[in-house]
């Protein structure tokens, strides 16, 4: 069976220099010629269009409804089959550094999700704000009824850490709590990520892979080194099957060069649309397994960006 990415489109948007603003820095469009075209030149103030809700906002934003809302490419992202949107902000001392928004496709093929938890005025724990699942309405059931304290379920437990995680066998002990709802739907991997914001609640977004509908082709996570200040795989996998630990045992990325560098030292995400001309370890051990792109996303942590989630499509 073919597989159908669920996610299709993938934007950094950045402040102008001025701080009045927010542009488009990059896009990963796949196929998605037209909207593409549309949104490459687009500028939004604050408040403005998804982008300029979730600066205004600060914290991320799910929309689902991308015609009839205040998203002013509604119709080109109808047009090419595009239904969802979440956008994530990073921000550094309460300032924007970015906001990077996903877009998903329709839900006739795909099955997955995008979940977004937070703990809402007078909760302990963290609930399901809104989330974007396909075709996954069972499951969605169950995410919309579970709550998860500190340390508990993949959200609890990145909300503990402050750091990315990733699920790539569900198969294996209870780490995922609603595993059950999950397979039953096909969803077999997840990826937790810790979300900045300007308030003091706790934000995780995360990713839920089908096997034929895969958030990603490849996650890994990279954590500086506190000796060389360079970069060390910490975990990952990759939907080839290829051992990710024995691929980098003994890397280090360098500390000021390449895309995850580039990401860490800017707090803004670094898109690669074609890494057929990159170099070094990373890229070509993705070309290998036959990914074409890359996205290199931030993790803010105590007194900087020293951890970057990477995947490839």
């Amino acid at each position: 069976m073919r597989k159908e990415p669920f996610i299709r489109a993938t934007e950094v948007w950045v402040p102008t220099s001025d701080g009045k603003n927010i542009d488009l820095q990059a896009g990963l469009y796949g196929d998605l010629d037209n909207f593409a075209a549309i949104s490459r030149g687009m500028r939004f103030a604050h408040g403005e269009g998804l982008p300029g809700k979730t600066w205004q906002a600060g914290h991320p934003i799910v929309l689902k409804d991308l015609r009839n809302s205040y998203f002013r490419r509604g119709d080109a992202a109808m047009s090419d089959g595009l239904s969802c949107a979440v956008a994530v902000p990073t921000f550094a001392d309460g300032t924007l550094k970015s906001v990077i928004v996903f877009f998903c496709g329709d839900d006739r093929f795909r099955v997955g999700a995008l979940e977004l938890w937070s703990r809402q005025d007078g909760d302990i724990d963290l609930n399901l704000v809104d989330g974007y699942f396909g075709r996954a309405e069972k499951f969605e059931f169950t995410s919309r009824n579970t709550s998860f304290p500190r340390r508990m379920g993949l959200p609890g437990r990145v909300w503990d850490s402050g750091h990315p995680e990733i699920l790539d066998d569900f198969g294996r002990g209870n780490m995922f709590l609603r595993r059950d709802a999950a397979e039953k739907v096909g969803i077999n991997r997840a990826v937790g990520i810790p979300c900045s914001s300007t308030g003091d609640k706790p934000w995780v977004l995360t990713f839920l892979s089908a096997q034929n509908s895969p958030i990603a082709g490849r996650f890994e996570i990279w954590t500086k080194d506190g000796t060389s200040g360079g970069y060390r795989f910490e975990h990952g996998f990759c939907e080839s099957g290829e051992d990710l630990n024995s691929t980098y045992a003994g890397t280090l990325l360098p500390a000021d060069t390449g895309p995850i560098a580039k990401a860490a030292a800017t707090g803004v995400p670094s898109i690669v649309d074609d890494i057929g001309a990159e170099t070094g370890p990373a890229f070509v051990s993705a070309k290998g397994a036959g990914h074409k792109s890359m996205v290199a996303l931030p993790i803010p942590g105590q007194a900087d960006f020293d951890t970057v989630l990477a995947w490839f499509v």
